[in-house]
């Protein structure tokens, strides 16, 4: 069956890093489509970049919010994404069109969303400070779900892998389980460390086979768990761990967790650095230890859904971890023998004949009765790995691929102008908003929330008792503190640069001085220009740049903004020299 190439090497898990995935913006979050073959990254200029993951090649573009998109999700059968960005926006969009079908407008900033993993109508929402909310798209209604403690409303959430169950976690280790359809109790638990004190829940993660679940707290280990005992347990029950996971040795907080495809490994980010620890559900051993580059801070990590495969951001760069691909030909088939040196072949007398004329006519029994079988060769069977115990067949609507448009070298006219009539498909950009003849002044103009006025989508403002309106994203940093103090990898800005001990960024200052000057703002929705959530931003809206050497935009009076000196390339560092050459190509630019 398929599953056979999947599983049965040794072991399943990355050894070594296999490149990266640059989206050109920040990368923030990212997570896989149900078969692995997309991956959509979430960035901090607002766009989703979906990248085909057999080619790793960018499918497509969405430009889906202004501000930096900080939680991602897949409906099942691959159509639909829901993105959260950090101005409290939730949105869904349609995968082929790149179309926002509806929004919902939050008090609190989103920290997490997740699709029900059967419903592609339910949406679950966690805003900070608030209880976890489960949305209806198809009316636009929610549910506040009920939390254990109303003090404590620092609470994560997270269907279980059929949906029949949202799990809750708060500050003080209480584990509620609920019935989705329902929202009552029918399971619940506290975590508590060794000397019986509760830890904050950090998050809780369902593996896609089994019915396992891990729990991220505050006191740095990942506890392991099987649902069916929680649920045999029952209410204030005490059910055990299977595993307790940790770095004993260096005490590591971890960033995220998650389980394997085959959910027999764990894979979790260290919060301190760019690691990423793999453990063996089975035994609880440590297998490997994947180190990124040194100094980097780990933002994401997704493991592959059928292959040892894992996707990690920091530094805004996608990272993919592999297995090390080695060549064997004497693995090719069984009676192969691998030669050192040429051997002459004796070949047997009738070897080469078409029939062998000496040969005596046996019955024909097992194997060569079978030859003269009808093969079936048109019907498909279902790839085990794609599909659930509890189902019999592959879904046939699933969007797996995206069709991707052919590459112009040199395009007669500027890619993102209004088309000629009739031709709207070709001169789709790859922000997802295919032109429909509105012309470039309505495309250069988004509405309020970010997306080209094509077909308004329907916004709701979600209300949520007693949940405050100023808090921050934790991507964004401190509350209270707009100048974040945890900045973005980007360029200084403004008066900061000045005093810079590096000279020759000052060139890059200059052209960007220039460029505020006339386009009002310089910076593309990067989240350390970002205004307080409410206010409108001072952003002029780009659509997203075409990859290959596409005409330079025929929109003089806005330049495009320097690359970020210190945004890492796959290729190294983009260094002041670079920048200086890069203030030149600007000032063509604006002359053109």
């Amino acid at each position: 069956g398929g599953c056979f190439l999947v599983e049965s090497f040794g072991q399943n898990y990355p050894e070594e890093a296999d490149g990266t995935l640059d989206c050109i913006s920040m990368a923030l979050t990212c997570t896989f489509n149900r078969w692995g073959t997309l991956l959509a990254v979430g960035c901090n200029d607002g766009r989703i970049v979906i990248w085909d993951f057999l080619t790793r090649g960018i499918a497509k573009i969405i430009s889906a919010h202004i501000h930096p998109v900080c939680s991602l999700c897949w409906s099942r059968d691959g159509h639909k994404l829901v993105s959260a960005s950090t101005d409290n926006i939730v949105s869904q969009w349609d995968v082929l069109t790149g179309d926002c079908d509806q929004r919902f407008r939050f008090p609190s900033p989103i920290l997490k969303l997740q699709y029900h993993p059967r419903d592609a109508d339910k949406v679950l929402v966690c805003p900070m400070k608030s209880a976890p909310v489960l949305l209806t798209l198809s009316d636009s209604k929610h549910v506040v779900l009920p939390v254990d403690d109303d003090s404590d409303l620092n609470v994560v959430a997270a269907f279980d892998r059929r949906g029949e169950y949202i799990y809750t976690g708060n500050a003080k280790g209480k584990i509620l389980v609920l019935n989705t359809n329902t929202q009552e109790l029918v399971a619940s638990f506290r975590v508590t460390t060794g000397t019986s004190n509760s830890t904050a829940i950090k998050s809780i993660e369902f593996a896609r086979k089994g019915s396992c679940f891990l729990i991220n707290t505050a006191d740095r280990i990942i506890r392991v768990y099987d649902g069916r005992e929680i649920l045999t347990c029952g209410r204030e029950g005490e059910p055990e761990p299977m595993q307790k996971l940790q770095d004993l040795v260096n005490r590591t907080p971890w960033k995220r967790c998650c389980f394997s495809g085959d959910g027999e490994y764990i894979v979790a980010g260290s919060a301190r650095q760019h690691a990423l620890y793999i453990w063996e559900k089975s035994i609880g051993n440590l297998v490997k230890i994947l180190h990124g580059t040194r100094g980097e801070l780990l933002l994401d990590v997704a493991w592959h859904p059928v292959r040892p495969i894992i996707a990690s951001i920091s530094s805004g760069v996608v990272s993919i971890w592999a297995q090390n691909q080695v060549e064997n030909w004497s693995a090719f088939a069984p009676d192969f023998k691998e030669l050192d040196e040429n051997v002459e072949y004796e070949e047997r007398e009738s070897e080469f004949d078409i029939e062998d004329e000496d040969k005596s006519e046996p019955e024909q029994t097992g194997a060569n009765a079978a030859e003269d079988e009808e093969v079936d060769v048109t019907s498909v069977d279902p790839i085990p790995a794609f599909c659930s115990s509890d189902e019999e067949l592959e879904d046939y609507k699933a969007l797996l691929y995206l069709p991707i448009a052919p590459e112009v070298e040199d395009p007669e006219e500027n890619p993102f102008g209004p088309p000629p009539d009739g031709a709207g498909q070709n001169t789709g950009s790859e922000d997802g908003s295919t032109h429909t003849g509105t012309g470039e002044k309505k495309q250069r103009q988004p509405s309020a929330d970010g997306v080209p006025p094509k077909k308004k989508a329907r916004t709701t403002t979600i209300e949520l008792q007693g949940v405050p309106s100023d808090e921050v994203h934790p991507l964004l940093g401190v509350k209270g503190d707009s100048k974040s103090k945890k900045k973005t990898a980007g360029r200084p800005k403004g008066s900061k640069g000045k005093d810079s001990p590096f000279r020759p960024k000052q060139c890059g200052e200059r052209e960007r001085e220039r460029d505020r000057g006339v386009d009002g703002a310089g910076t593309r929705g990067r989240a350390d220009t970002l205004p307080a959530p409410g206010k409108t931003p001072p952003v002029t809206f780009e659509p997203a740049r075409r990859l290959s050497s596409a005409a330079p935009s025929n929109r003089s009076h806005v330049p495009t903004p320097p690359p970020e000196p210190s945004r890492p390339f796959p290729g190294g560092n983009w260094g002041m020299s670079v920048n200086l050459g890069m203030c030149a190509l600007n000032r063509v630019e604006i002359l053109a």
